[in-house]
């Protein structure tokens, strides 16, 4: 893989002209996914990961969740690396358990961070992953004042996701970071940076039964990305979808928030409460 120094290139496909993205066949509009604010928000994405990379006070990572994985001897349509071949089910019709995979990619070092739950994917779920991630992570980040945040629009986390903001906003005040969350646009989560870790630690373990939840850690937390490999933690918590933040607290909850003029839903700046 090669590297690219402070901005990481590889990680974010940020400097493909100043479209930067593939032009569209002026007959295949119809039903294209580009908006008319797409091109605003990657300039946005580009321009603020460029800042933050040559930043030394400020870390960019990339949050997202992954598709569920059913726990089971089930064939992943991968390849095993043995000499005698992996004996597998065809199909999922017996899944012993589900684990929801969420992670953390720090953008510059490649450096990993996966939770998993067996509970449901949530706002809480990804903010306890953050917040665990920090814990494990502080000693060696202190001079890191600023985070910002790579995501995509998923239903958990989007700009309009009131107990995810509400969330990052005691995140915040907890650690005292400031956090600029910088979203892509709709229907291009695949610019997103953890994508490509997504992609490979798919390839890397669908070779295997990841027929317990040990296994699905273990092969995991043995995914090797840039040299690096993961540090993985199972929550316990359970996690209850539907929880919405609202009325008063909603009010509050918008005052702490820095939206940007230009991009209010794909652009928001959270900073520690004043003492």
């Amino acid at each position: 893989m090669v590297r690219r120094g402070i901005a990481d290139r590889a990680n974010d496909i940020q400097h493909l002209g100043p479209s930067r993205l593939p032009i569209a066949n002026c007959d295949q509009d119809e039903g294209s996914k580009k908006n008319p604010g797409t091109d605003a928000i990657f300039e946005n994405v580009w321009g603020v990961n460029d800042l933050a990379d040559a930043d030394p006070e400020t870390l960019r990572v990339s949050v997202d969740t992954k598709a569920t994985v059913n726990v089971g001897e089930y064939s992943r349509h991968g390849r095993s690396r043995g000499l005698i071949p992996v004996k597998a089910w065809d199909h999922d019709m017996r899944p012993k358990e589900k684990l929801v995979l969420g992670g953390i990619l720090e953008s510059v070092s490649g450096r990993a961070f996966l939770f998993f739950t067996s509970s449901c994917k949530t706002s809480d779920f990804m903010v306890d992953g953050l917040i665990l991630w920090w814990n494990e992570k502080k000693k060696d980040l202190s001079d890191v004042k600023r985070l910002v945040i790579n995501m995509d629009n998923g239903p958990e986390c989007s700009g309009r996701r009131s107990q995810f903001l509400q969330r990052l906003v005691e995140f915040v005040d907890m650690t005292g970071l400031s956090v600029r969350i910088i979203y892509y646009p709709p229907y291009h989560s695949k610019y997103n940076g953890i994508e490509r870790y997504w992609a490979g630690l798919e390839k890397s373990w669908n070779g295997y039964l990841l027929d317990c939840v040990s296994a699905v850690l273990n092969r995991a937390g043995n995914f090797v990305w840039k040299g690096l490999c993961a540090t993985v933690q199972l929550l316990s918590a359970v996690y209850e979808k539907g929880i919405k933040v609202c009325g008063k607290r909603r009010s509050e909850l918008e005052q702490r928030l820095q939206r940007s003029e230009l991009l209010p839903l794909y652009d928001i700046t959270i900073c520690p409460k004043a003492v």
